[in-house]
């Protein structure tokens, strides 16, 4: 059987999602051994040997005016900043919990590129991004009884990844992808490297956190390489729905890997969430026919 592009581009960001999501389960795994830091330290170190490796086999040219361009610069704080807040969350909240909230990530891409980009957004996604909000509300759960503070956390990490994305629109096309991630993760390593007396110093590690670390590299590279392949193979608006898989993934990871029973609230708030990030796909896809519909019946010049 022959699969179609699309088809191709949703295996692979499946596929993508997976990686990613076992990558923050490994991670998880050592938060009570390791300190942000370090996890970024040594994380960083093997990521940047894969990237660079990778690069070297590849031919790709690595060059340092490129890396210096002030939006590869503001993109790197941006992941940083990311970085260090969703370390932080996955140690203190939920898995399945920091996850749903993650899915809120293309609701506020589309708000950030409609009020900073000017890109057009009609009141109909507008509403769906306001429903989405509604349903993050519900997983976090802002009251005396249900709210964590590390939640909090959990959202600004999805800040600054919608930031992050947002950015990296704007880099130049030539700046090759392997440049902006070699670079990031370089900046990650030494960052994580400066924090760790600060954060309490280095800690005794052992061979099997080492292990789901250098095992967790490998699946980030193996993601980031995927959803490469998703957007180059498939329509980006089919494509994109199939980033909600990784909320199956992070479901069944929580219960059966660190028994995590979800509530009904977190539930709710992540079916509203999703629903109102497809919907939103959906308009934009709707968009897209529409103005190519009227560029083809317009007469010719």
């Amino acid at each position: 059987m022959q699969w179609s592009e699309n088809s191709r581009g949703a295996l692979f960001m499946a596929l993508a999602m997976a990686s990613f999501t076992c990558n923050d389960a490994l991670t998880k795994s050592v938060t009570s051994e390791l300190t942000t830091a370090q996890i970024m330290s040594v994380r960083g170190v093997l990521t940047v040997a894969i990237v660079y490796g990778v690069a070297r086999y590849s031919g790709i040219r690595l060059s340092l005016g490129s890396m210096l361009q002030p939006l590869v610069l503001l993109r790197t704080g941006a992941e940083i900043g990311a970085t260090l807040t969703f370390l932080y969350a996955l140690a203190h909240i939920e898995f399945a919990a920091l996850s749903s909230i993650m899915q809120s990530l293309p609701l506020v891409v589309t708000l950030g590129a409609a009020l900073f980009l000017g890109e057009p957004v009609g009141w109909r996604r507008w509403a769906a991004i306001s429903v989405g909000l509604v349903g993050v509300l519900l997983i976090i759960r802002p009251g005396p009884e249900g709210f964590s503070s590390a939640a909090l956390v959990g959202i600004a990490a999805m800040l600054f990844t919608a930031s992050r994305d947002l950015i990296t629109r704007r880099i130049k096309a030539n700046i090759p992808t392997l440049t902006v991630t070699l670079f990031t993760c370089l900046a990650n390593t030494v960052i994580g490297t400066l924090l760790i007396v600060p954060m309490g110093g280095w800690q005794p590690m052992s061979l099997t956190a080492f292990s789901h670390l250098a095992l967790a590299s490998v699946l980030v590279f193996a993601g980031y390489q995927s959803i490469v392949k998703a957007m180059r193979e498939g329509e980006i608006s089919f494509v994109a729905q199939f980033r909600y898989t990784s909320l199956i993934w992070a479901l069944l990871i929580g219960m059966f890997i660190f028994g995590e029973h979800p509530n009904s609230y977190m539930l709710m708030g992540a079916a509203i969430v999703i629903c109102s990030g497809l919907y939103t796909l959906y308009r934009e896809r709707k968009r897209r026919i529409d103005l190519a519909d009227k560029a083809s019946a317009a007469p010719p010049a």
